[in-house]
């Protein structure tokens, strides 16, 4: 049995890596350079550490002047599950300065390798405190459904990511768009809807509601209910992005991406070449 001494100087060094890990990321996000995989810092799979560096990005984001807004659920896709080697999804922070307006510009250079990927999103007018949560909590506490688009982002460079990596990178979360039109849960099955996203008019993914863990409320059931056992539930007013239902594609400056959702409506995003303004 390891002494209290030990577990005294495990636990600093995992503290420390912590802040490693974090400095390293927020540096990238600074210098505009990704940084090499942090996981070599923890021990492998340390899902645990890796959930501690999002919470010290977030709190420091925070202290900037950011407001969180909502959480993105990530590795809803069974195939990138068994890719990366893990069972269950993941999550990240919203923050406010990561929303962009429907049909809104990404300056250049404001992410560095982003990708886009479409879902559904759920604001909710309740709060979501119980971990024994079910669908029907779910939909009691929503208040509307709408298109979105996650323009997801990774600070580890060449998007060379294990679990541990994108758990730390806030679940490589960029900015997120929603787009205008509002659904109430019950006007539409939510499993079975069907999404496109085109870039630049063209088609680049599909896919339906199924495809992010049987349907968008089963994933948002998950969150609600890992958020609440960990003290921290969703809250009135959050945001939800609830996974993609289908491949992400990577994003180049000039691109335009539109997605539709049957039964919800549509979001775009432009992303701008350099010199243009927002």
């Amino acid at each position: 049995m390891p002494s209290p001494r030990h577990e005294e100087a495990t636990t600093g060094a995992v503290s420390t890596a912590v802040h490693r890990a974090a400095d390293l990321l927020l540096a990238a996000t600074n210098s505009g350079q990704p940084c090499p995989p942090v996981r070599e810092l923890f021990a492998d799979g340390d899902i645990e550490a890796a959930y501690a560096v999002q919470r010290l990005t977030t709190e420091r984001a925070v202290a900037a002047g950011h407001r969180l807004v909502g959480r993105k659920i990530g590795l809803t896709s069974l195939a990138v599950q068994r890719q990366l080697g893990v069972d269950q999804p993941d999550f990240g922070a919203l923050l406010s300065h990561m929303a962009v307006p429907h049909a809104g510009l990404v300056p250049a250079g404001r992410l560095l390798q982003p990708r886009v990927e479409a879902e559904v999103a759920l604001v909710l007018r309740a709060d979501l405190p119980d971990p024994g949560c079910t669908v029907e909590d779910v939909v009691a506490a929503t208040e509307f459904a709408v298109p979105a688009l996650e323009i997801v982002d990774s600070r580890i460079d060449g998007w060379d990511i294990s679990i541990v990596d994108t758990i730390a990178d806030n679940a490589s979360s960029g900015l997120f768009v929603l787009g205008e039109e509002r659904v109430t849960p019950g006007q539409v099955d939510l499993s079975s809807v069907r999404m496109t996203l085109s870039r630049n008019d063209e088609p680049v993914s599909a896919g339906s509601g199924a495809d992010c863990l049987g349907g968008p409320l089963n994933a948002s059931v998950w969150l609600a209910s890992t958020l609440a056992r960990m003290g921290d539930p969703l809250r009135a007013g959050d945001i939800v992005l609830t996974g993609a239902l289908g491949p992400m594609v990577t994003a180049e400056a000039g691109d335009v991406f539109a997605t539709e959702i049957s039964g919800l409506g549509t979001a775009r995003i432009r992303f701008g070449t350099e010199g243009e303004r927002a």
